[in-house]
């Protein structure tokens, strides 16, 4: 659990307020790996460290679970969200298939749809920005806005709407993989690797797309929680 810490500046603020206020604390927190998976949400520690009352807390910690980066566990309280080695792998494959599919579809008929593409290309110069100015909450979101944006690509409703359940289930793994690649080689190295998946969707090469979307590289530093050494 971190340091004692009140939200700041939280006298005379109203409830939705002290909600959104403690919804993006403890977002931070678990995205940037202060709350680690598994990890117990304790109501009492909660309104002690951030100086507000247990309602806005729960009604935080249900918007966090409605995100997927809390569980609700009955007769044990909420915790951050936790997946087996399993559940990753499956979620990880499933989203390398519906990526495939969409940057497939969005290929065929040669480049992809104008609005579509500029979307994309906002996702990575945030992502870039981001990981230049070392803040990794707001590189996680980034990262998340890039996923959803390369699958709507595809133009298809149907398709975007069963991917978005698998992102918001692994965007806790995702931002941590992203952390640890910054940790480990240097902040820029996520960012060039998006760079590089949009340069080659933007340039309209089939080829150069499957290449960089397979060696994408999205568990490569997730080793301990697949219990297996990941190669890089």
């Amino acid at each position: 659990m971190t340091a004692e810490a009140p939200l700041a500046g939280v006298e005379g603020l109203g409830a939705q307020s002290l909600v959104e206020l403690a919804l993006r604390r403890l977002r931070a927190e678990i995205l940037d790996g202060e709350l680690a998976p598994g990890e117990r949400l304790v109501e009492e520690q909660l309104t002690r460290r951030f100086g507000i009352s247990r309602a806005p807390l729960r009604e935080a910690l249900r918007l966090l679970g409605q995100q997927g980066l809390v569980e609700h566990l009955p007769r044990r309280g909420v915790r951050v969200t936790e997946l087996s080695a399993k559940d990753i792998n499956e979620l990880f494959s499933l989203r390398d298939v519906l990526e495939e599919f969409a940057v497939r579809t969005a290929l065929a008929g040669g480049t992809p749809d104008p609005g579509r593409l500029a979307a994309l290309q906002r996702a990575t110069e945030r992502i870039e920005r981001a990981s230049a100015e070392n803040r990794p909450v707001e590189r996680a979101e980034a990262h998340r806005e890039y996923h959803l944006a390369l699958v709507a690509l595809a133009g298809h409703h149907h398709l975007l709407r069963m991917y978005e359940p698998v992102i918001l289930q692994l965007q806790l793994y995702m931002a941590t993989n992203l952390r640890r690649e910054a940790e480990q080689r240097s902040a820029v190295e996520g960012a060039k690797r998006h760079r590089r998946l949009y340069d080659a969707i933007a340039s309209g090469d089939a080829d150069a797309v499957m290449s960089a979307l397979h060696t994408h590289g999205a568990q490569a530093f997730l080793a301990p929680e697949l219990g297996a050494h990941v190669p890089h």
